[in-house]
């Protein structure tokens, strides 16, 4: 028996703002890896968010274990994304005393 050679197209795609999402999903790259990481098999990533299919949570993990490098550099650098905007957020409002500050606006501080 002679099997066909195949190029899998792995169905990722990059958003506008640079986030890696499985096909046409909502659901980042990110989250099927922190899923798998985390010991969830392909069928609970699969369960856990619906508009994905099975075929392609096992076509994104085949191309992490394959690719680890390549996906944790892209992992690092959303972390740090995420970070910044955390610090930023964080300058604009400062979370400091914020249950005095809503308790006081509520009238019970």
């Amino acid at each position: 028996m002679t099997f066909p050679a195949t190029t899998e197209v792995i169905p990722l795609r990059q958003d506008e703002a640079g986030i890696v999402r499985v096909a046409e999903t909502r659901v980042t790259l990110d989250s099927v890896v922190w899923a798998f990481r985390g010991g969830a098999t392909p069928e609970e990533i699969a369960a856990r968010y619906p508009t994905l299919r099975l075929s392609d949570v096992y076509s994104v993990i085949s191309y992490y274990l394959h690719q680890t490098e390549t996906v944790d550099a892209y992992l690092r650098q959303q972390e740090a994304r995420v970070a910044n905007i955390r610090r930023v957020l964080e300058v604009r409002h400062d979370p400091a005393g914020i249950r005095d500050r809503l308790l006081a606006r509520r009238g019970g501080g």
